[in-house]
């Protein structure tokens, strides 16, 4: 979700050189992706003044996912991994 929120709160959006949505064997110069409002060639607009054939999502990177492990909590707690091995000791098998 970090690369989609990057997208949603950016203010300024640059041009970049990727592959064509309608062939990506083709490149294109004219895709928008964030940027900083310090980078020269950052043009001023949110992501809903992109059209989504010229959106190009940021790549998620290293500090996207530590950021991720440190804000997300877990989805199982002790008690379903308790009942996960009962289960699986009282009728499952073990490989």
């Amino acid at each position: 979700m970090q690369p989609v929120r990057k997208v949603q709160s950016a203010t300024h959006f640059k041009k970049v050189r990727g592959p064509s949505r309608s062939n990506n064997q083709v490149m294109v110069d004219d895709l928008l992706t964030p940027c900083s409002p310090g980078d020269p060639d950052a043009i001023e607009m949110t992501w809903m003044d992109v059209p989504s054939d010229k959106l190009l999502e940021p790549i998620v990177c290293m500090t996207d996912m530590l950021r991720s492990l440190s804000t997300t909590r877990p989805t199982v707690n002790t008690e379903d991994l308790f009942k996960v091995k009962k289960f699986s000791e009282d009728f499952g098998m073990e490989g």
